[in-house]
């Protein structure tokens, strides 16, 4: 049941994210912050649209999975407009996929190092963590990235797997799993599990009234 759960929360991790790439928020445009901030369309318009398209193609070329052309087109990017961190954190999405943990973890640091409040780059930083079991410094990275912007459903939705699979605090892990629902919409898959957490909390909860 873990290994499973562990598995397709893994696998579902990926896909939010990628799906985050190709949305408006976070990791997808250059300055890496919700379309709905102020500042987020003040900094798109300081960008040329040469740049803003090349930008654009590296994402759609990461979608598409063209990996290589993606991390050539985000290089390119970054060679124009170092002060980016929302194209660090796609080449550390990128360097994940090859494996390559120190090169992902780089790339993050170079996000943090331009915003140390950037949620994407943070959710980034939990997920590394977390794979090298280092549990703690996972769920600070998250704790940062939601408190950076709270309104980030993909860090509410990791620290939700974090404390039902890892930490296994089923109180904590249903807070931030129906925060993740409030944030993102419908998730059939989540609702189910939100379901089976409610219903085992609930157990735990009669057994211990039996005990006592």
């Amino acid at each position: 049941m873990w290994s499973r759960r562990s598995t397709e929360a893994c696998r579902r991790t990926l896909a939010i994210l990628l799906a985050a790439v190709l949305a408006s928020g976070c990791a997808s445009g250059p300055g890496a912050v919700p379309q709905e901030d102020p500042a987020a369309a003040a900094e798109q318009r300081e960008v040329p649209p040469r740049v803003q398209t090349l930008y654009e193609q590296a994402t759609a070329a990461m979608a598409a999975g063209e990996n290589q052309d993606a991390e050539l087109r985000f290089r390119e990017f970054l060679l124009q407009h170092p002060e980016w961190p929302g194209a660090h954190v796609n080449l550390a999405i990128l360097a994940v996929k090859k494996g390559d943990d120190l090169a992902a973890e780089a790339h993050i640091q170079s996000a943090l190092k331009i915003d140390p409040a950037h949620a994407a780059g943070l959710n980034q930083l939990g997920m590394l963590k977390r794979r090298q079991g280092l549990f703690e410094e996972a769920e600070s990275a998250y704790l940062k990235a939601v408190t950076a912007s709270p309104e980030y459903p993909l860090a509410h939705y990791n620290l939700g797997v974090l404390n039902e699979l890892y930490l296994q605090r089923l109180d904590t892990a249903l807070t931030h799993f129906e925060r993740y629902l409030e944030l993102g919409g419908q998730d059939e898959e989540v609702e189910k599990w939100v379901a089976d957490l409610k219903r085992r909390i609930g157990a735990s909860q009669r057994t211990a009234n039996v005990t006592e």
